[in-house]
């Protein structure tokens, strides 16, 4: 008779178990379901099932509670306590997540919710593995006062410590204001959702009440407004399937983490194929605009290119591409905005692309059409000198095989700036379009000859002659190559030959630098 109860008791703890799993994952109730998708949102549990590979994801901490007293918390259940976390396989391969529940209590953050997100944090570290974060939240729990601000510096201390060494990525996916945007800044890549995310450090009731300016959600901190105006997105998405299905494609061209070898994926493009196409993309005339992503897909596998910031400081273009399977990185001014002129933005957006690479092993690849940096007191005074300094440390302090391409225009501290030999590229070289020199001959002769300009009967003709003569001598890459200032001139068709080439040369690359705590970067 004893042996009946226990069994009985055995099978109602496990009913019992079931049904509190269940109630669980049930999250905020179908209402707050049935609204989530009237806002055209998945729900958590759905991204996370978009996300990582059938069956394979395991929720960690389901059964976490809060634990307030305050403001009537202890007479409210909140499921989970508003977060889903846990680990599973993305294309086969081991990824850790936090997924907010805005339907359970607007995904408000407590004490509990951002121990479970600190505990996530600290297994995808340990196991050396990518961290995904999906936020989608009303903020900080308030009726839990000081515990909530203390989650929240819990999270970003974790950003930082696991920066350079896993790949972290936050997707915004519903609201995220306040103190909770810093853990998206500080994560690698930011993805945004059109129409149905926004980000913000005080919302536009604050902002009407403080300084009178009505502004939009939308307009304040969409995924439009962050990706081209203040570089705070990195990718914009369509709907939430769109943002899982390009998190993943990221994730394809990202190692686990900065001990780990390169994904390497299989390649159907052949290692011998000649881009015939590039001996015809640079226009006869210099001040012709042209489309160096055509350059760019051209010489990746497959034409395949993944672009971060396409909608901001877009005179300069950041991708990822695969060359015979493996990732590099690319840096590589756009003259069809500004002519490919660096600016604050662009350094900003190079410099900041170029660490990413170097930390996680990637090579990077450079393609050189620039005139110089942008001249004006609106960028003086935003501090062109610091932010460009940016770009000339990144490219200093990386290790990583550097291979750099001189497409047409390379001049003065720009040149330089564009990762040139004296800031550690492995190899340059150059199309015999290259203009490789101080300046532009027209603005080197003003100089040189300015008195025998001035004395000449015809001075418009006199420099229109010097111009021509000084950009025969100096505005291609053969007085340079014979200084040894670039490697080698090469026809546009072989680059990706080239590129190739190089790269398997360079796989096994090591360079020490100084042993210190870490560099001081002009921020």
């Amino acid at each position: 008779m004893s042996d009946d109860f226990e069994k009985k008791t055995t099978q109602g703890k496990i009913k019992d178990f079931e049904i509190k799993n269940l109630t669980l994952k049930a999250m905020g109730g179908e209402k707050q379901i049935a609204k989530q998708h009237e806002l055209k949102k998945l729900t958590a549990r759905e991204r996370l099932d978009l996300l990582f590979d059938k069956d394979t994801f395991q929720e960690v901490q389901l059964f976490v509670q809060h634990r307030s007293m305050l403001f009537g918390l202890d007479k409210k259940e909140i499921p989970s306590d508003g977060v889903i976390t846990g680990f599973g396989k993305i294309n086969g391969r081991i990824v850790f997540a936090a997924a907010q529940d805005f339907t359970t209590s607007g995904g408000s953050l407590g004490e509990m919710h951002a121990k479970k997100i600190w505990k996530v944090m600290d297994m995808a570290i340990a196991a050396q593995k990518p961290f995904v974060a999906l936020n989608d939240s009303g903020g900080a729990r308030i009726q839990e006062g000081v515990p909530s601000l203390e989650g929240y510096g819990g999270i970003f201390y974790r950003n930082t410590i696991g920066s350079g060494y896993i790949p972290q990525i936050t997707a915004i996916m519903g609201p995220t204001a306040g103190g909770a945007v810093y853990s998206p800044a500080l994560a690698d890549w930011v993805f945004m959702v059109k129409g149905s995310s926004y980000m913000y450090i005080t919302g536009p009731d604050v902002i009407k009440s403080v300084i009178g300016e009505e502004v939009s959600h939308d307009e304040l901190g969409g995924a439009l407004a962050h990706a081209a105006k203040s570089g705070v997105c990195h990718v914009v998405t369509e709907n939430d399937a769109d943002c899982l299905e390009k998190i993943k494609k990221l994730l394809s061209f990202l190692p686990d983490s900065c001990h780990s070898p390169l994904p390497l994926s299989d390649c159907t493009d052949s290692e011998e194929r000649i881009c015939t196409e590039l001996d015809t993309i640079i226009p006869d005339k210099g001040n012709r605009a042209y489309d160096m992503k055509k350059i760019i897909r051209s010489i990746a596998d497959n034409g395949d290119i993944f672009e971060i910031q396409e909608l901001w400081a877009q005179n300069i273009i950041v991708a990822f591409i695969r060359i015979m399977g493996k990732t590099a990185g690319v840096i590589a001014n756009n003259p069809r905005f500004a002519a490919g002129i660096l600016n604050v933005d662009a350094s900003d957006k190079a410099s900041r692309f170029i660490r990413f690479c170097d930390a996680f092993n990637i090579p990077l690849l450079t393609f050189t059409d620039v005139p110089g940096y942008m001249p004006g007191t609106n960028q003086e005074w935003a501090g062109i000198i610091r932010h460009g300094a940016k770009l000339l440390h990144a490219y200093s302090e990386a290790t990583v095989p550097k291979i750099t391409v001189i497409t047409r225009k390379a001049y003065g501290g720009a040149y330089i700036g564009m990762c040139s030999k004296q800031l550690g590229a492995d190899f340059v070289m150059a199309w015999p379009t290259a203009e490789i020199a101080v300046m532009g001959a027209e603005g080197a002769c003003n100089i040189i000859y300015r008195n025998e300009i001035a004395n000449a009967p015809d001075p418009a003709a006199k420099k229109a002659e010097l111009a021509a003569a000084y950009e025969e001598k100096f505005n291609n890459p053969y007085f340079a190559a014979s200084l040894g200032i670039i490697e080698e001139i090469i026809a546009p068709r072989d680059t990706r030959k080239k590129i190739i080439a190089l790269l398997e040369s360079l796989k096994n690359k090591k360079e020490m630098r100084l042993s210190k705590k870490h560099n001081n970067i002009p921020l």
